[in-house]
């Protein structure tokens, strides 16, 4: 688990976004997004579905193979080498299924006398800033006259395509902020416009991750400036976010619900400052054992408990109490029940208000 920030443009861009319709990222460009994050993130099989969605949007096999190929400057050749792979197989499925791929235009061959250190150095400068890396001179020239020189110098994506490929692609890798950071600046100055790079973190969380969105959220908001607010996220790759919560009437925001096999054993996922109302469990004890983040348990009467991973509450039958995450920090806790009558059922009551809420840290 780990901190990241939540700034205004994650939410605020949907709604900034449908009233300056103009300013948004293109289809293609939001294929792109997810694209490169699940390049990024190693995950093959969203990758090809993202791929499979791209060609629906309209890029071509040209187009995403030249972003695939720049991002082994980012993640490495065995991350790029097996999303090339990737596109081939989704290429030969849609040949055989008879689904529209374009090829697209290939990029134009460079000049014989074209001079990659000194115009990536150029690209270099425009994106950054004057900038020379003493320290390791080959590092800076690769930087200089292969990937700014050879690779932006290709004009089968454009300078602002790159850069949002870029953006997408090291919100995907934590330990990265300083060049999320940089390149989140250097997309403004190609040509990104603020209202697209508020919409990247909303992409990235509905089709990525809720961690790749807020660690892209937390580089946008610190360009512009923004207040940020501290939350901690989950890794839903250890325990699944699950679909939306079948008992959402009865909860205060968003949960979702995960059933654990055939154990009757479930995973609830809260986001947070999401809470269930007050009930009770007649004829059966419940145990919830925090897995995740950061959540609350409370008894009618009683003060309220932290939860955090390794937490683990026995309920006893005919107790009034509501669970629920913290207000800065997505929760997730495994449930099960024991000790069940024959006669058992669960009794929903008022909603935990916002004054007993808001009371906890």
């Amino acid at each position: 688990m780990k901190q990241i920030v939540i700034c205004a443009a994650l939410l605020l861009a949907s709604n900034f976004i449908n009233a300056q319709g103009t300013m948004e990222l293109s289809k293609k460009q939001q294929a792109l997004v997810v694209i490169s994050a699940t390049e990024a993130k190693g995950d093959i099989n969203g990758l090809k579905a993202a791929v499979n969605d791209g060609f629906e949007q309209g890029l071509t096999v040209s187009e995403i193979k030249e972003a695939l190929s720049q991002l082994y400057a980012y993640t490495g050749f065995p991350r790029s080498l097996n999303a090339l792979g990737a596109l081939q197989q989704v290429i030969a499925e849609r040949t055989q299924q008879g689904l529209k791929t374009e090829e697209g235009k290939e990029a134009d061959p460079l000049p014989a006398d074209y001079d990659a250190l000194k115009q990536g150095t150029k690209v270099q400068t425009d994106l950054f800033g004057a900038f020379n890396y003493a320290f390791a001179p080959q590092t800076d020239y690769y930087l200089k006259a292969h990937l700014f020189g050879d690779i932006f110098a290709r004009n089968n994506l454009s300078h602002i395509d790159r850069e949002i490929v870029t953006v997408s692609t090291i919100s995907a890798l934590p330990g990265c902020e300083p060049q999320l950071n940089a390149h989140v600046a250097g997309a403004h100055k190609v040509g990104v416009t603020e209202e697209q790079l508020c919409q990247m973190p909303a992409v990235l969380s509905e089709r990525v991750g809720e961690e790749e969105g807020q660690r892209c959220a937390k580089a946008v908001a610190q360009f512009l400036g923004q207040e940020t607010a501290i939350v901690q996220t989950v890794d839903f790759s250890v325990w699944p976010k699950g679909e939306p919560n079948p008992f959402n009437k009865y909860f205060t925001g968003q949960s979702y619900l995960t059933m654990l096999g055939e154990s009757g054993a479930y995973n609830v996922t809260f986001e947070p400052g999401c809470r269930n109302f007050w009930h009770i469990h007649h004829g059966a004890v419940q145990v919830l054992m925090c897995v995740a983040g950061r959540g609350w348990y409370q008894e009618w009467g009683k003060p309220a408990v932290q939860m955090t991973p390794g937490t683990v509450i026995t309920i006893p039958e005919g107790v009034k109490h509501w669970h629920g995450a913290a207000k800065d920090s997505w929760f997730q806790h495994v449930g099960y029940e024991t000790d069940v009558q024959k006669i058992h059922s669960n009794e929903w009551l008022e909603e935990v208000s916002d004054e007993v809420y808001n009371q906890l840290p």
